[in-house]
């Protein structure tokens, strides 16, 4: 018994020694590096610990401790947070090459193609070029206007099923989600591959669920590489299963389109304009780069556009006043024998107005995707390393007492 005890008092002390070994090399380190503030961390962990659900408000806490500009230890990764704009204008505008990389996280390999999609490529040539796809031959003010007679449909659809769900006159409970959901999936696919409510569509709509649900987040192994091996609660294998299950689908349009050039190209769809840059190109457009457009689109364009919705209905719904604002712009305007269209919306002011305010209030992603530093850079005179994460709160800093009055009202 007493060999125990002692075995336990030296493995006491010899955790003691090594907590304090580490808090003063961090704190020697952090001097000689001139890194930004930083709270106070533990051995190997750091300050994982502070990460708490929603990230954002914890990272808000923090930076209300010690500056809009401070550094965290995430196991063996460096990371800054910025929560002031002047800050983040600092980072992506005059140091805007130097974090234009995202950081390598494990889950990319498998969902951004083996880190090649426009979110997760590095820097570079192939970079700039699926900018230039995206925005001159995809989001095009011409392509977007030509897809209008499809969100005009598929939002005509939504309204019949909300009508006969209630056309009983009773007071019917709706969930908004899945609908929305659908609504923006059925529009983005049909945009990319003019399919409407068939099998593939539909399988394919659930297993990107299954992956957003599953979380597409960095995992364990991502900050101690030790741990990379590991594969916690099979999360690995099913990350694995759904993005191959995608690919073939997305293959699957792919191959359609092919099949069926000319029936496609009067639709004048993603992936058939993609094709046709495919026969000048055919080394560059080939088959996976096609399908990490899609994939960004339907992965990006989906889940954002749904939680923006979900945000201006509930915020609606609680600010009862600016609701019937809202509803008398568009009596004056519209009127009631037709449905809102597109061309209205320069003259609804005051409906841009509350799109405007749920944005800020309720971004979509509170926290923007992370950045990564391709060099030493500095900052505010802080000395920042190569491969520091920059993480960016933007919920902070749309809500910046400084920058706007009663910051945390919804005041469209």
């Amino acid at each position: 018994m007493v060999k125990v005890e002692f075995i336990e008092i030296y493995l006491l002390i010899f955790l003691l020694l090594i907590f304090v070994i580490t808090k003063v090399l961090n704190r020697t380190r952090c001097k000689h590096m001139n890194l930004p503030p930083s709270p106070p961390t533990l051995p190997i962990a750091g300050h994982l610990h502070l990460l708490k659900e929603p990230f954002n408000q914890s990272l808000f806490a923090l930076s209300q401790k010690h500056s809009p500009i401070f550094s965290l230890r995430l196991g063996s990764r460096l990371a800054i947070v910025v929560s002031s704009p002047s800050v983040v204008e600092e980072c992506l505008t005059k140091n805007d090459i130097v974090f234009a990389n995202r950081p390598c996280f494990w889950v990319g390999k498998y969902i951004s193609y083996n880190y090649t999609t426009i979110i997760s490529s590095p820097y570079g040539d192939h970079w700039r070029n699926l900018r230039r796809i995206c925005k001159l031959e995809i989001f095009s003010a011409n392509r977007l206007n030509s897809s209008s007679s499809i969100r005009r449909d598929e939002i005509k659809n939504l309204l019949w099923k909300l009508y006969y769900s209630s056309s009983d006159d009773n007071f019917v409970k709706v969930e908004l989600k899945p609908l929305l959901s659908k609504l923006t999936f059925n529009i983005t696919l049909r945009m990319i591959a003019g399919k409407q409510h068939k099998p593939e569509a539909v399988k394919l709509h659930g297993l990107q669920q299954e992956l957003l649900k599953l979380g597409i987040s960095p995992i364990v192994g991502d900050f101690f590489p030790f741990l990379r091996w590991a594969n916690f609660f099979g999360y690995k294998k099913k990350v694995v299963k759904l993005t191959r299950e995608i690919n073939g689908l997305l293959q699957g349009l792919v191959d359609e389109h092919q099949r069926n050039k000319y029936g496609f190209e009067k639709e004048d769809t993603v992936i058939s304009h993609l094709l046709c840059l495919q026969e000048s190109e055919a080394q560059y457009y080939t088959d996976e780069i096609i399908k990490e457009i899609v994939q960004d689109m339907l992965l990006g364009g989906t889940n954002t556009v749904v939680i923006a919705l979900e945000w201006s209905v509930s915020n609606l719904l609680n600010n009862l006043n600016t609701m019937q604002k809202s509803k008398s712009e568009l009596d004056f305007h519209v009127g009631h024998g037709r449905l809102l269209d597109e061309t209205d919306l320069p003259r609804l002011r005051y409906l841009q107005n509350i799109i405007s305010e749920t944005l800020r209030l309720n971004p979509a992603v509170p926290l923007l995707v992370p950045h990564v530093s391709s060099d030493r850079c500095n900052l505010l005179g802080y000395n920042i390393p190569k491969g520091t994460m920059l993480l960016v709160n933007a919920c902070a800093i749309h809500r910046d007492p400084k920058l706007w009055d009663e910051a945390t009202f919804f005041k469209p």
